[in-house]
């Protein structure tokens, strides 16, 4: 989904911050994507070296700790990608990140007026618990994520009915054609569990949650791991081949390093990228750069004078020195965003020329706007971010020959102070969990889309209209170009700058074999084995 800050030089990507803005989504759509073109030279983590092995016990260090085991109010990316190994959808995205495959359910019809939905559910699956997985687990679910606690409820807004039919058949009828209606149900919040928590409360039954991934909840220790076993009932024959996974809270991103180096862990997530090049020449682990669906932005408050000028905000766009950026925070590894969409979406428009930089251009969008000569204003950063502070002193620089005097508030509640409204510029970005491109669209660019453009105060009529449009419209090819639109007017109106593209890092022991995130941040530990 969408998030803020990226933390202290090290990889991260979207949710983090989602647990900021939770409350003021309340449940959008969010997209699994395919970034094309990390100049990092992305790894696509298969490793065929060696048969697969069924054994072992597996440690990720995390940087974060799990917040939440309840797959309708989580927003952290760790706690997210932890939970679908618990919980299954109906579909799921596929590992390009650009379509979808059956996972519980096999296949679906659809109806000529395109509200009518039929979903043929697999038979045979169990739950962790043993018992079988039918309709009526699969509707109380999805009725309790589009619930009125559910931070992921507008996600399935469309929905007006859900019904059973037999053991192995679900009907949902939509209020309106709504064409992302299947990769919505793929969102984690859609993961199936018993009906009625199998006889407990929903408070009780998500501090040992049951459900039909590959992997069965054992404990949670907060602020340290959590562990969850092998399911014994999976429906997927022979995996998963680990006896188990633990996922530790290692919040310092050295000491993250150094745990897969000394053996503590197998798995670390998101090193500082100053230690890529040196990881990639040490022989006993492997690092992987996987493309995904983050984008970085520089946000203005439209609702504060001189952002609500276009020409102003053009002409800092076109002040940005994206390659210095990447060279100073990424070590390279990034590209140059042109773009609201990421390339991991089907519907980005690659054609779409970014404002690349251009002094003489941003010298006259200045001189057309209503601060000509220049201005006082503030950037808010997290002083926690390296990476935030490092971009706001090459901001300092890029602004002077505009008359723009950059002022730095180094604040530990940016993000909070960002969500009110309470800054002038700052930094955030996205990251996207399902593959459709509306959630995105909705949630950085729709001005009544919960988080109000990503908390610019942006509000388009054409780009709010464009966007009803797509997701009423089923055919490819059209969205595509309503998308290609939206993209274009946003590029025009730069409520926020796109900077760059970065790839999720891992680095991993050379013991582990089959590690693969997808570009949604999605990793299947089912397909995941060791060797001694």
């Amino acid at each position: 989904m969408v998030r803020f800050e990226s933390r202290c030089g090290t990889v991260r990507r979207g949710r983090s911050s989602r647990s900021r803005v939770a409350t003021a989504i309340v449940g959008l759509a969010v997209v699994p994507l395919l970034v094309t073109g990390c100049n990092s030279s992305a790894s696509s983590g298969s490793d065929s070296s060696s048969h697969p092995q069924r054994g072992g016990d597996l440690t990720i260090a995390n940087d974060q700790d799990i917040q939440t085991l309840d797959k309708t109010r989580m927003f952290h990316n760790e706690d997210i990608w932890m939970s679908e190994q618990f919980f299954e959808t109906l579909y799921a995205a596929a590992p390009d990140g650009k379509s979808l495959v059956p996972r519980l359910a096999t296949s679906y019809n659809l109806s000529p007026d395109k509200k009518t939905w039929t979903f043929n559910l697999r038979h045979g699956v169990k739950f962790s618990n043993g018992k079988p997985m039918t309709a009526d687990d699969v509707v109380f679910s999805i009725d309790d994520a589009r619930g009125k606690t559910s931070l992921w409820a507008s996600l399935d807004a469309a929905i007006q009915t859900i019904t059973a039919k037999g053991k192995y058949t679900v009907i949902i009828k939509t209020k309106y054609p709504w064409s992302p209606l299947l990769s919505d149900l793929a969102l984690f919040s859609n993961g199936i569990v018993p009906k009625d928590f199998g006889g407990m409360s929903k408070k009780q039954f998500f501090t040992s949650p049951v459900g039909t991934g590959p992997f069965k909840f054992v404990t949670w220790k907060k602020g340290q791991y959590v562990k969850a076993v092998r399911n014994p009932y999976y429906w997927q024959s022979g995996r998963p081949y680990l006896d188990s996974v633990t996922w530790k809270d290692v919040p310092d991103a050295n000491t993250r390093v150094l745990q897969v180096q000394g053996g503590q862990a197998d798995i670390g997530e998101f090193p500082p990228w100053s230690s890529i090049a040196s990881l990639q020449s040490n022989s006993t682990v492997k690092v992987d750069l996987f493309p995904s669906s983050r984008t970085d932005y520089l946000a203005f408050n439209t609702r504060r004078k001189p952002f609500n000028d276009p020409h102003v905000r053009r002409a800092i766009s076109y002040a940005l020195d994206r390659k210095a950026m990447i060279k100073a925070v990424l070590f390279g590894h990034g590209d140059p965003a042109n773009a609201l969409l990421t390339p991991a979406l089907w519907a980005h428009d690659s054609s779409l020329r970014g404002d690349e930089f251009s002094l003489t251009k941003a010298k006259a969008e200045m001189a057309k706007s209503s601060s000509p000569s220049g201005f006082s204003t503030t950037l808010t950063v997290d002083p926690g971010d390296n990476t935030q502070v490092t971009l706001s002193q090459l901001l300092q620089q890029e602004l002077k020959p505009l008359g723009i005097n950059l002022s730095v508030n180094k604040d530990s509640n940016a993000s909070t102070d960002t969500e009110n409204f309470n800054y002038d510029m700052a930094f955030t970005y996205d990251t996207t969990d399902i593959i459709d491109p509306d959630e995105l669209v909705v949630f950085s660019a729709v001005g009544n889309g919960g988080t109000h453009s990503l908390f610019t105060g942006y509000n388009s009529a054409r780009v709010n209209s464009l966007a009803a449009q797509a997701a009423h419209v089923f055919d490819q090819s059209q969205r595509k170009q309503l998308y290609a639109k939206i993209q274009a007017q946003v590029a025009t109106d730069a409520p926020l700058v796109p900077m760059y593209y970065s790839p999720f890092v891992y680095v991993q022991t050379d013991k582990v074999h089959g590690f693969n995130a997808y570009t949604i941040g999605y990793y299947p530990l089912q397909d995941v084995y060791k060797t001694p």
